[in-house]
């Protein structure tokens, strides 16, 4: 089952869903991860209060980039403030994978930028905060 859900992980890294620029756009934010270098940005255009469009930009380890890759085909269509309270718990189960504690923050950089363009708060996880 591990191959399985590898694989799934190497598909979106290779053929990601979503990647590039969004034009017109309404909300944006970039990050990036000191540790390995990692850098994402997010574009969304809403319909309301919910999210029409999702595009994200950047380079990094596939984990990183299939993360983005696999959120983003989540994310469109949900409501503004459901999208803006996922936690990292539902990151890491849409992966399917067991996540080192140091690829944690890897997995975990587009959500922590699609917050940042939702709610305006770059700051999640909170200091002390692993994201768990």
């Amino acid at each position: 089952m591990d191959d399985l859900y590898r694989d799934f992980i190497l598909e979106h890294y290779k053929r990601p869903r979503n990647f590039g620029e969004l034009e017109p756009r309404d909300l944006e934010a970039h990050d990036y991860n000191p540790l390995c270098g990692d850098e994402m940005g997010v574009h969304i255009r809403l319909d309301g209060d919910r999210i029409a469009a999702l595009r994200f930009h950047g380079h990094g380890c596939a984990i990183s980039q299939a993360a983005a890759s696999i959120a983003s085909e989540e994310l469109i269509g949900m409501r503004r403030q459901e999208a803006a309270g996922l936690d990292a718990d539902w990151m890491l189960e849409l992966l399917g994978i067991p996540i080192s504690a140091t690829r944690r923050k890897c997995a975990l950089l587009n959500l922590k930028v699609m917050r940042g363009a939702l709610t305006g708060d770059a700051s999640w996880p909170p200091e002390g905060d692993d994201g768990a």
